[in-house]
């Protein structure tokens, strides 16, 4: 042939077209960026257990906790973008971690947006010896006790510690900041070395629902289904409060289109039977197309990066 090299390249191509369609032919590694027990994490395997029933492959989910999420997200980044290393990522890693410190990583451009599966609030939570019973009391708490107060978080960047930063700023008051890989930062909330704590609805229903943990209002304009007597923290006196979580499955940039379209598809297709389930819990199901959940993004992106400057938050 007299053009080697332009047969190379359509060669490549060809077998990359062949492969997308016949995707997925074994079992796909889906990426968690936090501990096990997490909502990340349960959400993650929720909807990869229908998936893999779907496709007729395992969905093997693979937990890469560490550095508010980023450990796990390069390690996707630097996959080969063949559909078979997703991630299950949220807002931390992708829109509030750039602001905040230097990544080895574009969430922009080296990660390709699939679909969005649900948005989260977060609920301010604390234990029941605490005195505080709403936002008030627990603003007069932490403004009259001698005890130092502290507060755990999911990891640095992520919107439970955001939301806790973005409160005691707008409220005035001090605490320390203990940052988790994951769920570990609830268990010490329980065990009474944690005063408070910004969760994701679905890590702490439980608990709440047995009067484990006290819930004082959650971070999202709109209030929550699973907990719809509880008030947000802008109907509490701080309008414009606004910090919840969300989740959505991604590829490392260079997933052929074709992947990119049977995950978006089959995930829309799951989220019905996950409803009733993810509603219960405090998620509330989104779907949609990559174009949507790449604009939300680019929109979650910016917001955080005002934000982060405007509560001067602390970076690295």
């Amino acid at each position: 042939m007299k053009h080697p090299i332009l047969a190379s390249v359509l060669l490549a191509c060809a077998c990359a077209s062949a492969q997308a369609a016949d995707y997925p032919n074994h079992a796909v590694k889906t990426v968690v960026a936090f501990s096990p027990g997490g909502t990340t994490d349960t959400l993650t395997r929720s909807t990869t257990t229908i998936l893999a029933r779907a496709l007729g492959q395992p969905f093997v989910v693979e937990n890469r906790p560490g550095a508010g999420g980023n450990i796990g997200t390069e390690y996707v980044v630097r996959a080969e973008p063949d559909g078979y290393t997703l991630i299950v990522n949220s807002v931390g890693p992708v829109a509030v971690n750039p602001s905040l410190m230097k990544l080895p990583y574009n969430p922009l451009t080296d990660l390709v947006p699939m679909v969005q599966i649900a948005t989260v609030p977060n609920v301010l939570v604390v234990p029941p010896s605490s005195p505080a019973k709403d936002i008030k009391g627990f603003l007069e708490y932490a403004r009259t006790t001698k005890k130092p107060l502290n507060y755990s978080s999911t990891g640095v960047g992520t919107s439970s510690h955001l939301s806790s930063y973005m409160l005691m700023d707008q409220l005035g008051v001090q605490a320390t900041h203990i940052p988790y890989k994951g769920a570990d930062a609830v268990n010490d909330l329980l065990a009474g070395r944690i005063d408070f704590m910004f969760a994701t609805i679905p890590s702490v229903i439980g608990q709440i629902r047995a009067g484990k943990l006290r819930p004082l209002a959650v971070s999202t304009i709109k209030r929550s289904s699973a907990l719809p007597e509880l008030p947000t923290i802008a109907e509490s006196g701080y309008p414009g409060f606004d910090a919840g979580s969300w989740f959505g499955f991604f590829g490392p940039k260079g997933t052929p289109p074709a992947v990119v379209a049977t995950i978006n598809r089959e995930v829309n297709a799951a989220l019905p039977a996950l409803k009733t389930q993810m509603l219960n819990e405090g998620a509330e199901p989104l779907g949609g197309t990559p174009e949507q959940f790449a604009a939300f993004i680019k929109s979650e992106y910016d917001k955080w990066a005002v934000l982060v400057k405007k509560f001067d938050a602390p970076t690295n």
